[in-house]
């Protein structure tokens, strides 16, 4: 990769919409999400000089984008609210998958930051044990530990709902 400008630019437009999912799925609303990707691709512009490992640039992004979600939900100090809208079929199973999606949702944001990274990782960005451990800077065994526990507690919360 050549210079700062160009390597952010490219690594910006084939990862900015996986990262703004992510920072969706974590924050819940796109205003804040845009943002929170915004000032992670700004931060690693401003430190490419002394970035060790530029083939590790998205790692550091992705990892700036949970730094920054854990941020802003820190500074909010209330619950998750976040309306998802579902792909349109008929009025009843737009309601019913509307429903369903609003329960995991609300579940996933009742564990805690950790184990929700973990989960959101893992089953919406698909990425493997080691690469979450990256983002996340934590070992895979605890990125493993903290995935089982996380889906037992989804797992309980929407038994409970039910």
């Amino acid at each position: 990769m050549g210079d700062a400008g160009s390597a952010v630019t490219e690594l910006y437009r084939g990862h900015a919409l996986g990262l703004m999912r992510l920072a969706l799925m974590m924050v819940g609303d796109r205003g804040t999400a845009e943002d929170v990707v915004q000032d992670a691709f700004t931060g690693l512009y401003k430190r490419w000089s002394r970035l060790r490992d530029r083939d590790k640039a998205l790692t550091y992004v992705r990892s700036a984008v949970l730094n920054r979600s854990r941020t802003v939900l820190r500074r909010r100090g209330r619950p998750f609210r976040a309306v998802h809208q579902p792909p349109v079929w008929s009025a009843e199973a737009e309601a019913m998958v509307a429903e369903d999606r609003r329960e995991v949702m609300e579940a996933l944001h009742r564990l805690p930051v950790r184990q929700r990274e973990a989960l959101v990782l893992r089953y919406f960005c698909d990425l493997s044990a080691e690469e979450i451990a990256d983002a996340m800077r934590v070992s895979r065994g605890t990125v493993k530990s903290t995935t089982s526990r996380a889906i037992a507690a989804l797992t309980r919360i929407l038994e409970e709902e039910q």
